[in-house]
């Protein structure tokens, strides 16, 4: 993924100078979209904004484009509409779906780049803390971006449901010395052993209604909102 960015201050400059020529129907069309900065605007949402009739909304955003004034971007929450945002602006990752998405699709690649990452690091360290993990990737430059706090454990989850890692709790004793006693650490599961941290995060082993669950009855995975969370990453 290209993560370059050119500089929001050139940007706003060359946006400025541009937007000084623009007619009525598209300095209305663009301050609206430039008012969202980068959350950007849906097309069916800027049509009830700006109350523009079809014909000049259509030519307000082809004359806008052409000004490089907005751009087109991607919403992975609704890939068939149409979504602007003002050139100045990179997406937000409530838009874009944050680092497991490019381009508005799911990008597997990355995703198992980070976990072959996560994995040697843990490897390496035999056991390790969220804290630690994050420290090792940015310093071993394993990675082009920078994963926050919650993504990282993401990945973490996922890699304990994959059975390729396990999570335990520190004891400060042992290999644990140096961690907070109670604290998370990871370690990396011995080939062949079975991952009971992964086994209980599963909601369904503990669960009192498993013998009513079916996957067409009124209690299904499909709708139950604790299966749901497992799978969301």
């Amino acid at each position: 993924m290209s993560r370059s960015q050119e500089p929001s201050a050139l940007k706003r400059k060359r946006s400025d100078s541009q937007s000084g020529s623009l007619t009525e129907h598209e300095s209305k069309l663009y301050d609206a979209i430039r008012s969202k900065a980068d959350m950007g605007m849906s097309v069916p949402d800027l049509r009830r904004e700006t109350g523009l009739q079809n014909n000049l909304f259509t030519k307000a955003i082809k004359t806008l484009q052409a000004k490089q004034l907005i751009k087109e971007v991607k919403n992975f929450e609704n890939k068939t509409r149409k979504h602007y945002m003002a050139t100045e602006f990179e997406p937000s990752k409530e838009i874009t779906g944050g680092a497991w998405y490019d381009n508005g699709q799911l990008d597997t690649e990355f995703i198992k780049v980070v976990k072959r990452g996560v994995v040697k690091v843990i490897h390496d360290q035999e056991i390790a803390t969220l804290e630690e993990i994050s420290h090792a990737i940015r310093m071993k430059k394993l990675l082009t971006v920078n994963l926050s706090a919650q993504e990282l454990k993401q990945v973490l989850g996922a890699l304990v449901l994959d059975n390729e890692v396990q999570k335990v709790e520190s004891t400060d004793t042992g290999d644990f010395v140096g961690a907070k006693a109670r604290k998370d650490c990871y370690k990396c599961c011995k080939r062949g052993e079975p991952n009971l941290a992964s086994m209980a995060s599963i909601p369904c082993g503990v669960c009192p209604r498993i013998n009513q669950c079916t996957p067409d009855g009124i209690i299904s995975p499909t709708t139950c909102e604790y299966f749901k969370k497992l799978l969301d990453f």
